[in-house]
């Protein structure tokens, strides 16, 4: 195994000794504001790679990390998805670990007809469909209408929103408004906060004294999510508090506190209860496998956002595999031809205009309980 570390751009290149090699890049936010996405993000991909070469890489040739780190800025990603493409000569880049640095990456690729599989949310890195863009998450819109028929059990016709401002936060807070009426909900409270404010009593307060108020989402992710949380807890709102996927990791019940998370709920993914998948769960295997090496590997909890860049090389791995060459436009049309797929996030099956390939089952509805994740459905 040969590591290159060049500090600069913080780009890793993990390649084994055969000549033959199939090279594969990646631009994700392992620093910054968003490195609780991309550090575990960087160290799935660093894992994987290296598992997969130490069992013959794939096809008998091995695989070439170029690994940058973005620090979440745009400009950034923009940079090293055109270096990963015209100097680094890959066949398919994973990455953008945010909205806005997805948007960047897929510009480039899109323009150069190399595979991209995003790590981000939005729902606009897939809708419309574009060529050689992909992605893993579930888009922002399925989080709306995974609340919202949780909401609708619970007889919640009136809600407050508080969303982010930020690229997740301000498509989400649109994605469910555009939704919202069909689950007959009223958005009757509306407000927003700025990723780098500290406080957001004033927000909530308005909220809380907005008559009807029967329930409270709020989009958004970073450490927002965790000061609201924190701020309805101090408030003593006593109102349901419903989270995003973007916050579905230990660390946003870390950073909450367990006693202000107790009870918020969100949509997540199999990842976050892998011990009560039943045992004839499709994920369960998958799920298993990547939460035991990953902890092992990195001595650290398992979360979501690993497991997005895991299923991202897994979808990969396994096109260039059935394409049986590692030519883009090939891979492009194996990546699109992805069938039944188990990955940690759900089951992929993606078609021409389907580049996401996944529906509402593959979210789950949890709660935090005593600091735990628990299945409410």
């Amino acid at each position: 195994m040969k590591t290159t570390l060049i500090t600069t751009a913080v780009a890793i290149c993990i390649a084994g000794a055969a000549s033959a090699e199939i090279r594969i890049g990646a631009s994700v936010s392992a620093t910054g504001p968003a490195a609780f996405l991309g550090d575990p993000e960087a160290k799935t991909l660093e894992m994987l790679v290296e598992a997969a070469n130490a069992n013959g890489g794939i096809n008998g040739e091995e695989i070439a990390l170029v690994l940058y780190d973005d620090g979440g800025d745009p400009n950034k990603a923009r940079t090293f998805a055109t270096r990963l493409i015209e100097d680094d000569e890959v066949v398919a880049i994973i990455g953008g670990s945010t909205t806005g640095t997805s948007m960047s990456i897929l510009s480039v690729a899109e323009d150069n007809e190399i595979p991209f599989i995003s790590l981000a949310g939005a729902i606009e890195i897939i809708d419309p469909v574009k060529p050689f863009t992909f992605k893993t998450p579930h888009t922002d819109r399925m989080a709306c209408q995974k609340i919202f028929e949780d909401m609708q059990k619970q007889g919640i016709t009136q809600i407050g929103m508080i969303s982010g401002t930020d690229g997740f936060g301000a498509s989400m807070q649109a994605q469910c408004k555009e939704v919202v009426g069909e689950y007959g909900i009223t958005v009757v409270a509306d407000e927003t906060y700025n990723p780098t404010d500290a406080d957001m009593t004033t927000q909530l307060t308005k909220i809380r004294n907005t008559d009807g108020v029967q329930a409270v989402l709020n989009p958004g992710f970073g450490q927002g999510p965790s000061i609201v949380t924190r701020n309805y807890k101090q408030l003593a709102v006593d109102l349901p508090l419903y989270q995003s996927h973007g916050v579905a990791s230990d660390g946003f019940i870390e950073l909450a506190g367990a006693d202000a998370a107790e009870g918020v709920r969100l949509p997540g993914t199999a990842l976050l209860i892998a011990g009560l998948l039943a045992d004839d769960d499709p994920q369960k295997p998958l799920v298993e496998a990547y939460k035991t090496a990953f902890e092992e590997k990195t001595g650290t909890s398992v979360g979501t956002f690993g497991g997005y860049a895991n299923d991202a090389f897994l979808i990969l791995t396994d096109a260039i595999t059935r394409a049986g060459e590692a030519d883009p436009t090939a891979i492009r049309d194996a990546i699109e031809a992805t069938e039944g797929l188990a990955g940690t996030t759900g089951i992929y099956s993606m078609n021409a205009e389907d580049h996401l390939g996944l529906d509402l089952s593959a979210f789950r509805m949890l709660e935090i309980k005593g600091g735990e994740w628990t299945l409410i459905e």
